[in-house]
């Protein structure tokens, strides 16, 4: 019995000696074994989609530890997708972006209505799920702009609703040279009249209350403006239609001339608009920087050439969409059902600068 008991102690020993002297094994991945990387169509290198190959891999620690190769894959795509990482909502977006690229900025100088949701995180545009959103960099209406803009999709709709983008590089080359040298020597004047229930009022667009901070802003942007009756405000400024990269040094369209232009209106509004106020007097509208209208035949060929360029892609719930706002152009598909997109910017660049 003695000797039985005794073997048992020793085989015991024996295990708890073997077990001890197992380690685990920690499995190493490295920096490109994390990710798979491929194009997200065939014959479309934008966007660049790119995915963890295991499970559980934070976009924010992730983005921490890959920011050149994140800026230096986007400056050359123009725009990269983030699918199956794992996000666990609107602060995990925001702290992605702030990893990229530092602080946020607010949405200033409105041309379209949003939501803050949470810090400096806003919705997509607030429009009519019926209609679609043309085409357009962001806030390239302005002498100043965010270089980098980025979409979270919380809750892709049940039909629709893609967010299309476009490589603004290859829409400065398809459009006509005689139209790109018109704008290249006139430039674009954006005029726009706010007026309570029609369009923006000019206290959405400046966020804020006070007539002196306004008058302020418009001074120092540049645009000239006039205090209207009953607290309007009409105001102009002449923008670039054509601008250059200031890393990249590429040349890209960079304008809202079709989405201000009074054309980019359906027939049936414009027409009851016109009925009640000059061309002049409407809420927003676009002409050659030296005030000449802009021909509706021209506005017609900007447009072709967008949905031309365009590229549609579904979103997915957790999706993460980077874009160099300078180098790509976006906008919105109509849809059906409940749809959330959110938005932040960051990187404010000034034309004025350079």
């Amino acid at each position: 019995m003695k000797n039985l008991e005794s073997k048992n102690t020793a085989l015991k020993d024996l295990w708890t000696q073997k077990r001890k002297a197992i380690k685990p094994k920690t499995i190493s991945l490295s920096r490109a074994e994390l990710i798979k990387v491929e194009f997200l169509q065939l014959g479309n290198t934008l966007p660049l989609l790119i995915q963890p190959t295991v499970d559980g891999i934070n976009l924010v620690t992730w983005a921490t530890n890959n920011r050149e190769y994140i800026q230096s894959h986007l400056l050359k795509q123009g725009g990269l997708l983030f699918r199956n990482f794992n996000l666990t909502g609107v602060a995990d977006f925001e702290q992605f972006l702030k990893e990229i690229s530092g602080e946020l900025l607010e949405y200033s100088y409105r041309s379209s209505p949003r939501t803050q949701v949470s810090g400096k995180i806003y919705s997509s545009t607030e429009y009519p799920a019926e209609r679609s959103i043309p085409l357009h960099n962001e806030n390239a209406y302005s002498h100043t702009y965010p270089m980098k803009i980025g979409f979270y999709c919380v809750q892709p709709s049940q039909h629709g609703g893609e967010t299309p983008i476009a490589d603004s590089r290859q829409v400065f080359a398809k459009i006509e040279p005689k139209i790109r040298e018109r704008f290249q020597q006139k430039k674009v004047m954006y005029v726009r009249n706010y007026r309570s229930g029609l369009d923006l009022s000019w206290q959405n667009v400046f966020q804020t209350e006070d007539r002196k901070a306004v008058e302020e802003y418009c001074h120092n942007a540049g645009i000239e403006f006039e205090w209207r009756e009953r607290d309007g405000l009409r105001t102009r400024q002449i923008c670039q239609a054509i601008a250059t990269h200031p890393q990249t040094g590429e040349t890209v369209w960079f304008n809202q001339v079709h989405a201000f232009h009074v054309s980019s209106l359906d027939s049936a509004f414009r027409k009851s608009l016109l009925a009640s106020f000059t061309t002049e007097e409407l809420p927003r509208n676009a002409y050659y920087g030296d005030g000449t209208p802009i021909e509706d035949t021209v506005v017609e060929e900007i447009r072709q050439v967008y949905q031309r360029e365009a590229i549609i892609f579904p979103w997915q719930a957790g999706d993460v969409l980077l874009l160099d706002n300078m180098l790509t152009a976006h906008g919105r598909m109509p849809f059906m059902g409940s749809r959330q997109v959110l938005v932040g910017m960051t990187e404010a660049f000034s034309l004025k600068n350079i």
